[in-house]
């Protein structure tokens, strides 16, 4: 490797570090389905409610909105009116995990 090509390698990897710094790596992405903690993955059909309604009504409540990953469930932290519109449906969220806690960034419902 000359000279040359080891400064603009070296130019190249400063570039990517200092994009790397900008991004926060705190922020992960978790996709799921939006619920209540009281209900989880399992609302009761016999109510004769759909999921949204009863994740809903069990924010409402007391509960809290969660979302659901294959293994895992964990409790959202953001707007509660985004969460009250996506509650029911697959979501694609942008956090902050803090123990089972996810400070929302960013969050869009799956199509």
């Amino acid at each position: 490797m000359t000279r040359r090509s080891r400064a603009a390698a070296a130019g190249v990897a400063a570039g990517e570090e200092a994009r790397q710094e900008t991004t926060s790596p705190a922020l992960q992405v978790h996709e799921g389905m939006v619920s209540c903690s009281r209900c989880s993955a399992r609302h009761s059909a016999a109510l004769g409610q759909t999921a949204a309604d009863c994740a809903r009504i069990c924010v409402r409540g007391g509960a809290s909105f969660v979302l659901v990953e294959t293994g895992a469930t964990y409790i959202l932290d953001g707007d509660l009116d985004v969460l009250k519109k996506l509650a029911g449906q697959r979501a694609r969220i942008v956090g902050e995990l803090n123990g089972k806690t996810i400070r929302i960034s960013s969050i869009a419902g799956e199509s």
